[in-house]
């Protein structure tokens, strides 16, 4: 007997509003560290934390992945999982050249990691909730490329925990948008 497509979507809906209610918590709580810390320059704390943030964003495609893996963007959340892990093995580098490089890892890696998020938010329309990951996957790649262009100036990643607030926001709206989906489909 094979599942029905109500009650499988209706799993992966519980599955990521879970998820992003926890996304959202940790983006509030690392960006506030961020941002308390940032004064201090590049410093064990700062370091930690630059490279805490893409690993735990590859925990979280990791999630997400075994939750819908039968429902379609497993490829992408492959793709986002290597984009995260490359973004913590660049930041590593970046922190022994300064600030300007770290932004400049971060920049990337928020264009590309968007765009994913952008193009698997778009195929999961029918979940319901995503237009606020649809929206963030497009705000994070424009960001992305103002974290690159003004990285020259960077002299602190402050503006890293404003858009960790931001990401934040967008996942606490879309998991209680998600709520509907998962209510309407145990009805």
């Amino acid at each position: 007997m094979t599942s029905s497509p109500a009650p499988l979507a209706a799993g992966v809906a519980a599955t990521l509003r879970t998820l992003y209610f926890v996304r959202f918590a940790f983006q509030i709580v690392w960006a506030i560290v961020v941002i308390a810390t940032a004064g201090a320059g590049l410093g064990a704390v700062a370091v930690t934390l630059l490279l805490l943030y893409p690993l735990f964003d590859v925990a979280a495609a990791i999630v997400d992945h075994r939750a819908s893996r039968t429902t379609g963007p497993a490829p992408l959340l492959y793709v986002n999982m290597a984009l995260s892990l490359a973004a913590a093995i660049g930041l590593g580098f970046a922190v022994a050249s300064g600030i300007p490089a770290v932004m400049v890892v971060w920049g990337l890696w928020a264009v590309t990691a968007g765009a994913v998020q952008l193009i698997v938010a778009l195929l999961r329309r029918r979940l319901g909730g995503q237009w606020p990951m649809i929206l963030s996957g497009g705000i994070s790649v424009l960001a992305g490329a103002g974290f690159v262009i003004s990285s020259a100036n960077a002299e602190s990643v402050t503006g890293i925990g404003g858009y960790a607030v931001l990401g934040g926001v967008f996942f606490l709206i879309s998991a209680i948008r998600l709520r509907r989906a998962v209510t309407a489909a145990q009805i």
